[in-house]
């Protein structure tokens, strides 16, 4: 459906961080990153020629984000049940939310259980997508957009090129029973 090239869009700063650290200590975690949001954030990072720094302790919890030791403070950055469940906010931001109505990815971004910011990403739907899906529901296939976003950035992006139905935040490792079941 989308070009497969997310880029960021927005950044949005909390508690005393600059756009910059957070671009530069998520960046710096997700370098050597395989997931497209990730290479999203080091891309956007590396045009602004700051240099990145030290990460250890890298781990990927598929699903939710990643947490690492960026710079000497433990860094989590990932969606909102990640931050949620690891109590650095309580519920979703407005901020993230008006992301996702416009079809954004917003992953949050805490250092040592602070907020730090927020990082929007988006992809843009292929120019042809809306067609192909027009053209299997004329020969009476019902589409489906399975995907492990939000709920509301599925929405939207499903929106765009009028799927029938959304599953939404599916976990990577649930993607194949989910196919199975259709």
């Amino acid at each position: 459906i989308t070009e497969g090239k997310p880029e960021v869009t927005d950044i949005m700063a909390f508690n005393n961080f600059s756009e910059e650290k957070i671009l530069q200590l998520a960046a710096s975690a997700e370098k050597g990153s395989e997931h497209s949001l990730g290479a999203a954030i080091v891309a956007d990072f590396e045009k602004r020629q700051i240099p990145f720094v030290s990460v250890q302790d890298f781990k990927a919890i598929p699903g939710r984000g990643i947490t690492a030791v960026v710079d000497g403070k433990a860094l989590m950055l990932g969606n909102v049940e990640f931050m949620m469940e690891n109590q650095v906010i309580d519920k979703n931001l407005p901020e993230a939310q008006t992301f996702s109505a416009q079809g954004k990815t917003a992953m949050y971004l805490a250092s040592d259980k602070t907020l730090a910011g927020i990082i929007a990403v988006a992809d843009v739907v292929k120019p042809d997508s809306a067609d192909a899906i027009a053209r299997l529901q004329q020969m009476g296939i019902r589409t489906v957009m399975l995907t492990g976003d939000n709920e509301l950035t599925a929405r939207a992006i499903a929106a765009q090129v009028n799927i029938d139905e959304v599953v939404a935040q599916v976990m990577p490792g649930d993607k194949a029973a989910q196919v199975t079941k259709y």
